[in-house]
């Protein structure tokens, strides 16, 4: 796969809500709490914030930011992602990804025909999806071998899947 945009955002959690009356947010995550603890700072609307502590709650987590010490500040935060840098997560090994990294690839036939391009990628629980975009209509697609691979910088699907 080719090399990640720098300065390209990854989201790592939404803000839920406030927990407390001290400034802590509560946290839906996306990937591993072990993840996200080891940011020293996320982005939230725009703003960086230090990550000052994070711990889990349940499904989510719970974190205290530098700068957010009171439940109306993080009441406020409510419904907007964590975001970090790409470049601040861990490299991956062969034939890992992050889903940023799928988005605005190119998608090619078996025969290397061009057919559109990954706007989204979602997982309902049973694996993930490409959201392909051809030809002004979208289709989910199953990102399993044989029907959507990665290779390199660009999807070879299967057109049989395509809307």
């Amino acid at each position: 796969m080719a090399a990640p945009a720098t300065g390209k955002r990854i989201a790592l959690a939404a803000v839920a809500g406030a927990h407390g009356i001290k400034g802590e947010i509560r946290l839906k995550l996306f990937g591993s709490l072990a993840g996200l603890s080891a940011q020293p700072s996320v982005s939230i609307a725009g703003r960086e914030y230090a990550l000052e502590q994070v711990k889990a709650a349940g499904k989510g987590a719970i974190a205290r930011l530098g700068g957010v010490s009171d439940r109306s500040i993080a009441e406020s935060l409510r419904g907007e992602l964590v975001e970090v840098d790409r470049s601040t997560l861990p490299p991956l090994e062969a034939g890992e990804y992050y889903h940023a990294d799928l988005i605005g690839l190119p998608c090619v036939d078996r025969d290397g025909k061009a057919v559109g391009t990954v706007v989204m990628v979602e997982n309902y629980g049973a694996g993930d999806l490409l959201e392909v975009e051809s030809e002004g209509r979208r289709s989910l697609i199953p990102f399993k071998p044989g029907i959507a691979d990665l290779e390199d910088d660009h999807i070879v699907l299967d057109r049989a899947f395509l809307a």
